[in-house]
């Protein structure tokens, strides 16, 4: 299979994973790294696919009915400082660094896939807004330093601490990413560590792949995807830090 075949497959996989389960960054990101892209190139082209699928899945939500720009816009800026100060953080990480991060982001996303529960009184708007703009703060921090694994912390924001319901905060979560986002890319670009083609290669497959989610969602289990996302991430994680 060739270089861009491998993206683009892997970028349709973790499309797929992201809408039923979540999480796709956390395979494309090492990937990326397992195919010879130093780190924190990898780290900066895996935002572009992020930031495509985002705004097309916002696109997606506004078409059917749910229109939360205003509460993702609100959250993403608040977010922008620390992914600001996050992505600027991330140029001057060694790889050794990086890669515990990365390990570390994987047990995060493990705890909250499988260990999340929804509020039993789901509320459409935020209560204690200031809070939200405290944790978006440093939520921000996180996504500009890594990224993958970032949707989960929103998740938890939302959801455990806000009381917002799971189809609620999806709908609000690829907006606040798309937000925080913008300045991270740019702050990677202006460094010379983004890979423009294989960045827009990958990004297809998350649009296509997320494309197909959105249309198995209701009939595939949830379970069986987390099983596969645990049984890829263990084993592609053993490998990255095997592999150096």
């Amino acid at each position: 299979m060739s270089y861009y075949a491998l993206l683009l497959a892997a970028g349709l996989i973790a499309g797929f994973i992201n809408v039923t389960a979540g999480g796709g960054s956390l395979i494309t990101l090492p990937l990326l790294i397992l195919t010879g892209m130093p780190p924190v190139v990898a780290n900066g082209t895996n935002r572009i696919a992020v930031l495509l699928q985002n705004i097309a899945a916002t696109g997606n939500f506004r078409r059917h009915g749910r229109k939360d720009l205003r509460q993702g816009i609100l959250l993403g800026l608040a977010a922008v400082p620390g992914a600001t100060a996050g992505a600027l953080t991330a140029l001057n990480l060694s790889d050794y660094v990086f890669r515990l991060i990365l390990a570390g982001a994987v047990v995060l996303g493990f705890c909250v896939v499988f260990f999340h529960k929804n509020p039993k009184v789901e509320k459409t708007e935020l209560h204690r807004k200031w809070l939200h703009a405290v944790l978006f703060l440093f939520i921000g921090f996180y996504g500009g330093l890594i990224q993958a694994g970032t949707g989960y912390l929103i998740v938890f924001a939302l959801t455990m601490v806000g009381g917002m319901g799971l189809a609620k905060t999806n709908s609000v979560k690829v907006v606040i990413i798309a937000v925080y986002l913008i300045p991270t890319i740019v702050i990677f670009a202006v460094n010379g560590n983004l890979r423009i083609i294989p960045g827009l290669v990958l990004a297809s497959g998350n649009i296509i792949g997320g494309i197909i989610g959105s249309n198995f969602s209701q009939k595939v289990n949830p379970k069986w995807i987390k099983l596969v996302l645990g049984t890829a991430l263990i084993g592609m994680t053993l490998k990255l830090f095997f592999s150096n």
